[in-house]
């Protein structure tokens, strides 16, 4: 960008962002694209996370968005056994007013000039024809529609690891990894969201429902007629008798004023960056509530976007995103035996795999 604000640059050299690689401000003026693309590590290999388009109210807010969505990325691919670090773009606007073909070729060819440092993918407000359009300028695209050689809709994955994260939940808290019968709230049914509630209404899960779309939340209930609509969130968290608590929205669901009135005894959703800042993980474990780390849960997606590198087979991303209910008891062990938050023992897993892998990588 050329038009790059004091107040972006200063995001960028904060030093509480992570200690991020590289950070790519974009701008095509014909077609109006402003992006930035940001790499957090490449220690375990190519930066692998999605593009956002989200009408941000600043470039302040799509720089800091972009280095904490990146982070969490490297987390992510590291916690998922994946041979990837973490990045993120994001796309400044509202998609439905900018988005374009012209557009979307244009960040094809940034993301391509990075010479596959970084491999993109779909994520809020991009879809599957999006990477088919972004594949024709940058060979470092994944998530495409299965007739351009790509997966196709990686949520459904991503719907299936947070269900296998709830299982380890109910299995570590209760003694049971099923979820029939309990009372399960999603704020958020999208994407990821819908395929989650088809997962637990088929184990007969008692489901509420909410969404800041009202034709989202009316695709669940005329589908199934026992799910239960709720008028927000804060109604949502505040429903008696809640087990878990499923953000499959934006980030910085878990904050100083959502934690303390949390009816739900486990909060495991596909939401990225779930805890607004640092110390909120503490605040949920002193109230008893189990927390499932967002990245751990939803690592279907990825898995899924990652084995398309390779010839996408299914049965065999579905498998490896099974393994999802595993390490989500490791987490919860790990955590339990150091006396700290499962958020904190899942950082230090993954933490451990990237220095491991930065240290062999000096060696070599």
């Amino acid at each position: 960008m050329t038009d790059v604000t004091h107040g972006v640059l200063h995001t960028l050299f904060q030093s509480d962002q992570g200690g991020h690689e590289q950070v790519v401000l974009c701008q095509d003026r014909a077609s109006g694209l402003k992006a930035v693309i940001a790499i957090h590590s490449t220690a375990l290999g190519p930066a692998l996370g999605g593009t956002r388009f989200y009408p941000y109210a600043t470039e302040e807010e799509a720089v800091a968005d972009a280095l904490n969505l990146a982070r969490g990325m490297s987390y992510k691919n590291a916690m998922a056994g994946l041979d990837h670090g973490g990045g993120k773009a994001v796309i400044i606007g509202d998609p439905d007013l900018i988005k374009s073909e012209e557009l979307l070729l244009a960040y094809g060819r940034f993301v391509a000039s990075l010479g596959g440092r970084y491999v993109t993918a779909c994520d809020v407000g991009t879809y599957v024809a999006d990477m088919d359009v972004v594949a024709r300028e940058c060979r470092w695209t994944t998530g495409r529609s299965p007739e351009n050689g790509g997966a196709g809709d990686s949520s459904v994955l991503t719907a299936f690891g947070v269900y296998q994260g709830m299982r380890a939940s109910a299995q570590h808290l209760w003694g049971d990894p099923s979820l029939r019968a309990k009372r399960i709230g999603i704020a958020g049914v999208g994407k990821v969201g819908h395929h989650l509630v088809e997962h637990l209404m088929a184990e007969g899960a008692e489901v509420f429902v909410t969404d800041v779309r009202e034709e989202a939340v009316r695709r669940i209930t005329e589908r199934h007629r026992n799910a239960l609509a709720v008028k927000d969130t804060d109604e949502l968290i505040r429903v008696d008798g809640l087990d878990i608590y499923a953000p499959c929205a934006l980030g910085g669901a878990l904050n100083d004023d959502t934690v303390p009135v949390l009816t739900a005894k486990v909060v495991c959703g596909a939401a990225n960056n779930q805890l607004a800042h640092p110390g909120v993980e503490k605040d949920i474990a002193d109230r008893g509530i189990l927390y499932a780390p967002d990245y751990v849960v939803n690592a279907g997606g990825v898995i899924q976007v990652a084995d398309e590198l390779h010839g996408f087979d299914f049965e065999r991303c579905k498998a490896k995103a099974a393994k999802i209910y595993d390490t989500t008891l490791a987490i919860f062990a790990r955590a339990k035996a150091d006396g700290i938050p499962p958020a904190a023992a899942a950082d230090r897993i993954a933490e451990q795999r990237m220095h491991e892998a930065a240290e062999a990588r000096r060696t070599r």
